[in-house]
């Protein structure tokens, strides 16, 4: 006993000695292995079955009265401690219907009915039990009770109307129904007492019913079922009237889906044009944006009914919205209006493209920097051309000229294309002294080259050649530095046979102090002396360029004249010689080393074996050197590998080349070996 007493129960016995210290010595597995599977079903397997209460039978009147008294004192004192607990009231009342006492349920579901008279599910079961049961009667009073106490619960209407109409007492439902609608329900409610009034045939009833419903609740989707129902019962003039009454009473409120059911009901009565009249007018009273379905109906409705020109005026139209929408957006971006104002061009109404334009045109950039306003420049002559060439309005077109002239700030920025287009507008209406005066305002206040150049051409075309010197002279005198005022001017004299003061400007041209490009004036100089076959004048205007400049490219330039046009090597050679010497002078390789490949290149195109031996003995070779680069102060001297040439020309260079050649030959011994 001592033994027994001194183990726990349920734990094996420490054979260890250590207690709770012990370890598991063996911890290799063991053969024989159990699944997780297998100790779930021996668990399921080993599980207890739960008791079940034995049955109850009951053999006499004494038991059955024991039963009920113990069964209402168990109900009686849980309704006492949980009062509002609505189940238990809902359940003791079912027990005693189940039991025939209908009287004790009536009390148990009034009692219920004063702690939570506003609880629906309670008058639900109490109506059941007197449905189920077949007291009609009491069935009654309590819908009248309930629809009094709680009018706005719709579903103690449906279930006594419907109660009614299965017992086939029509005039009672409709009375039901009357009393509801007196509450003004909702759609649903109305939607029923037609349906019931359709039920019994009594159509008229039923349209009388939707009137009102109309009447109470004004909304598109009343309206809507409203027409429906006159279509049902072939109204047709009703279903009319009704649309016709919602446009009406709703204009604004109404959104697509009302004038498109309204515009199919046409369709349907095969009223055509009525059906494309909605749809022009809803496409017209309605927001663009939300008038997507219906424009989609429309294009559709003209495909199958309709002509050309009235599906193209539904495109313009949706055109117009979106070009409109992006104007609202930024209304200075031209690109937009440039598409508007070609959208109504193709339309060919002269008063929306004015007003297209118009209101392009009043969208002015605002910052004043040329890049930003030349598409707004382009709005003023894509409307001068319009009125021009469109409507013929020369007086029109000629107020949109002075109007973009007005409106560029010609202080900051000008255009000389838009002088331009202005000048050459009045020549074709064949007036030249508005012409004339447009290009001398464009002189005095926008001074572009392009105008001089522009203006000449217009009066070289009208063969006034004095003109012409004026307006080059005038060029001249505001822009001296530009080569091409100089040029155009000396084309001009060669052009009308005056040599002598082409030779002229040309002496004045080379003796100005600052040219932007003189090289041009020059070789303008060369080439009139050279188209007229005067090749001493053009030599001594070389030598002239030799004496200002010695830019390796004049060298060359000047003996290609000599050896191609002159025919004359003696003197290219004599410039060529000149030129290897400077360069040599100055230690210039790279412009040494280019004339001589082009003197070597002109004796074997125009030369003699002989001199072309010369020359290719005096050819530079191309080598790699070595020099040194500063370096900072601490670090050890730096060199870089540059390109160089040697001249044979060069004594001392020329040993060095000896020596080099000398070391490649031997390296190639070396590596030949």
């Amino acid at each position: 006993m001592a033994e027994a007493g001194g183990r726990r129960r349920g734990r094996p016995e420490d054979t260890t000695g250590l207690g709770k210290n012990a370890m598991v010595r063996n911890k290799t597995a063991n053969p024989q292995q159990i699944t997780a599977e297998q100790l779930l079903r021996e668990a399921v397997d080993r599980q207890e079955q739960e008791a079940k209460a034995p049955k109850q039978y009951i053999t006499d009147e004494d038991e059955l009265v024991m039963y009920k008294v113990r069964k209402r004192k168990e109900f009686e004192d849980v309704i006492r401690m949980q009062r509002q607990n609505i189940g238990e009231w809902v359940k003791y009342a079912q027990w005693e219907a189940s039991q025939q006492e209908f009287r004790r349920a009536r009390s148990i579901f009034e009692r219920a009915l004063h702690v939570e008279y506003q609880n629906t599910s309670i008058w639900l079961k109490y109506l059941e039990m007197e449905m189920k049961n077949k007291f009609v009667n009491h069935a009654r009073n309590l819908f009248d009770r309930v629809t009094q106490l709680l009018p706005r619960v719709d579903q103690f209407w449906y279930k006594y109307s419907y109660m009614e109409e299965l017992l086939g007492n029509y005039a009672g439902a409709r009375g039901i129904f009357e009393r509801w609608m007196e509450w003004e329900p909702d759609d649903n409610a109305w939607l029923q007492y037609v349906k019931f009034e359709e039920r019994c045939k009594e159509i008229e009833k039923a349209r009388r019913v939707m009137e009102r419903y109309v009447n109470v609740r004004p909304t598109q989707q009343a309206f809507l079922r409203l027409c429906k129902f006159e279509e049902k019962h072939n109204s047709i003039a009703r279903a009319r009237s009704g649309f016709e009454k919602g446009v009406e009473l709703l204009g604004n409120e109404l959104d697509e889906k009302f004038y498109m059911k309204f515009a199919q009901f046409e369709q349907r009565q095969r009223e055509m044009e009525r059906a494309q009249a909605i749809y022009k007018l809803a496409l017209d009273v309605l927001p663009k944006g939300a008038s997507d379905e219906l424009y989609r109906a429309y294009v559709s409705f003209e495909k199958q009914h309709g002509d050309r020109d009235a599906i193209e005026e539904v495109v313009l139209n949706k055109r117009r919205y979106i070009y409109e929408e992006g104007i609202k957006k930024n209304p200075r971006n031209y690109d937009i209006w440039f598409d508007y104002a070609r959208l109504e061009e193709s339309c060919g109404e002269v008063g929306r493209i004015r007003e297209v334009y118009e209101r392009a045109i009043a969208n002015r950039p605002p910052v004043m920097q040329k890049r930003y306003w030349r598409r707004y420049v382009y709005l003023w002559l894509y409307y001068a051309l319009f009125e021009e060439l469109q409507t013929g309005d020369i007086d029109k077109a000629r107020a949109v000229y002075d109007g973009l002239l007005k409106v560029i700030p010609h202080k900051q920025f000008s255009f000389a294309k838009v002088w331009r287009i202005y000048a050459e507008f009045e020549v074709r209406q064949l007036n030249l002294d508005r012409a004339r005066k447009i290009f001398g305002r464009a002189i005095a206040e926008c001074a572009k080259e392009r105008i001089f150049l522009d203006y000449a051409d217009l009066e070289m075309r009208l063969g006034n050649i004095d003109r012409c010197r004026k307006i080059y002279e005038k060029f001249l005198e505001l822009h001296p530095q530009n080569p091409k005022a100089w040029n155009v001017y000396v084309d001009l004299e060669d052009s009308v046979g005056e040599l002598d003061r082409a030779r002229a400007l040309c002496d004045l041209a080379v003796q100005q102090e600052r040219l932007d490009m003189p090289e041009l004036v020059w070789k303008r100089y060369i080439d009139l002396e050279v188209s007229n076959e005067e090749i001493e004048r053009a030599r001594r205007v070389w030598l002239r360029l030799l004496e200002r400049t010695s830019h390796v490219r004049v060298f060359v330039a000047y003996t290609e004249f000599e050896a191609t046009t002159a025919k004359s090597m003696a003197n290219a050679r004599e410039a060529l010689e000149r030129g290897v010497k400077h360069f040599k002078s100055e230690q210039r390789s790279d412009e040494r080393a280019m004339l001589l490949e082009h003197w070597l290149k002109l004796e074997r195109e125009h030369g003699d074996a002989a001199a072309v031996e010369a020359i290719e003995k005096r050819q530079a070779k191309r080598v790699k050197k070595r020099r040194s680069v500063p370096a900072e102060e601490g670090q050890q001297d730096a060199f870089e590998e540059y390109m160089d040439y040697i001249f044979p020309d060069d004594k001392p260079e020329q040993q060095n080349l000896k020596i080099l050649e000398m070391a490649h030959a031997w390296k190639k011994r070396k590596l030949n070996a």
